[in-house]
């Protein structure tokens, strides 16, 4: 085999930075077509993964799409028990709820990362990037190797490398959310029921998430609106394991959250944005797996049209009209989460709940991905608006 000069280009029709989700989903996709894919990553594979791991159904119809992965793998422990609260309060408990799928990412990223590596894609992992090029689609490593392709995809997470390249940073600081969990002893729980608490952190909420071998307990929300997350975390933990939260501070995990704050033009130059890189995460439930695995494959097919037709520079042009309805979607839960989470309403939020169990039911479902925000429509947004601040609303004299 002859060694390739460190100088020379390795040319590829496709580079793909990160290797979660998004970046799995992009690279299994475009390699099955036929296209030749360098997949990057700084980190071998398994590796660990900041998330609370849950699979949504619409996570599962993707998965199943793109890489023929289903709900009955190993990967997965099925919960369709879910138990609302605010701020340790029980406001809904559903024992019937639209089933969430609970995974570990170590497990969960390996496997797809392993599809990806099937389909045909080349990997370079482990490796450190020294230099990105967005505009010529060329990377150059830490050890002096140049990767050029005709179209890039940085679908590597919160703090993307290829989004600073285009934009000076990854992300606003002022709108990213910011999240903390540990993973607990399995004992804890006896069941496999899913906690989720709106009142646990400002905009945002706790959650605890069984899985097979362990439980995720943790916090997030907008990182400019909680200050002291770590306070918001270890009252979280002292509700659910007085026990370790009393033997002091306890080893947490932290990573920022791109919480609804999207791209609207995902990338520049030859370069496409993915997954949490390109800020796709729901603005209200935090999920991202997703329109991660979904972005990863419309930046896929983006490229494969582009590269087919009109040129790489056209890739952005078809992402770009592949993301709208993603877009849409982001957009009409960013206005319904100003609504929720209005400080003048937030205290009424509970009470609404309690008395309306079709909200509880309604929100599950958009957490599972059997509703679509856009399903709501503005006469279900009027009705929302009004159980939740109905309280606050003059009313007519007797």
């Amino acid at each position: 085999m002859i060694r390739q000069k460190p100088d020379m280009p390795q040319i590829f029709d496709l580079i793909v930075v990160g290797s979660g989700p998004a970046g799995s989903a992009c690279a299994a996709t475009a390699a099955a077509a036929g296209l030749s894919v360098a997949l990057v990553d700084k980190s071998p594979f398994p590796r660990e993964k900041l998330c609370g791991g849950g699979v949504t159904g619409r996570s599962i119809r993707y998965l199943d799409e793109i890489f023929g992965v289903t709900p009955d793998s190993d990967l997965f422990l099925t919960s369709d028990s879910v138990r609302l609260a605010f701020g340790g309060r029980i406001i809904s408990q559903q024992e019937d709820a639209p089933p969430l799928q609970m995974t570990m990412r170590r497990a969960f990223d390996a496997t797809l990362h392993n599809h990806a590596v099937t389909a045909g894609a080349d990997v370079f992992a482990p490796v450190r990037i020294s230099a990105v090029d967005h505009a010529s689609a060329t990377i150059t490593l830490a050890d002096g190797r140049i990767l050029q392709g005709s179209v890039l995809v940085g679908a590597d997470g919160a703090n993307s490398l290829v989004a600073r390249s285009v934009f000076g940073r990854a992300f606003d600081p002022a709108q990213i959310g910011f999240g903390l969990e540990v993973e607990l002893d399995r004992s804890l729980i006896e069941d496999n029921t899913t906690e989720i608490d709106l009142g646990a952190a400002d905009w945002g909420y706790g959650w605890v998430f069984p899985k097979r071998e362990s439980i995720t307990l943790g916090v997030g929300g907008i990182h400019a609106r909680n200050p002291d997350m770590k306070a918001h975390f270890q009252a979280y933990l002292a509700r659910h394991a007085p026990a370790l939260a009393e033997q002091g501070e306890i080893k947490c995990k932290g990573a920022f959250l791109p919480f609804g704050a999207y791209r609207k033009i995902p990338g520049g130059g030859r370069a496409l944005l993915a997954g949490d890189a390109a800020g796709l995460v729901d603005p209200i439930t935090g999920e991202g797996i997703a329109w991660a695995l979904k972005s990863g494959q419309l930046a896929a097919q983006a490229a494969i049209e582009a590269l087919a037709g009109n040129g790489p520079d056209s890739a952005m042009a078809a992402y770009l009209r592949r993301l709208a309805p993603i877009h849409r979607e982001m957009d009409a839960a960013r206005r319904i989460r100003a609504l929720i989470y209005a400080r003048p309403v937030r205290a009424y939020f509970p009470r609404a709940v309690e008395r309306n169990p079709s909200m509880s039911r309604t929100y599950l479902r958009l957490l599972a991905g059997e509703l679509d925000y856009a399903d709501l429509g503005t006469r279900v947004l009027f009705r929302l608006a009004r159980r939740l601040g109905g309280s606050l609303l003059p009313r007519r004299a007797a």
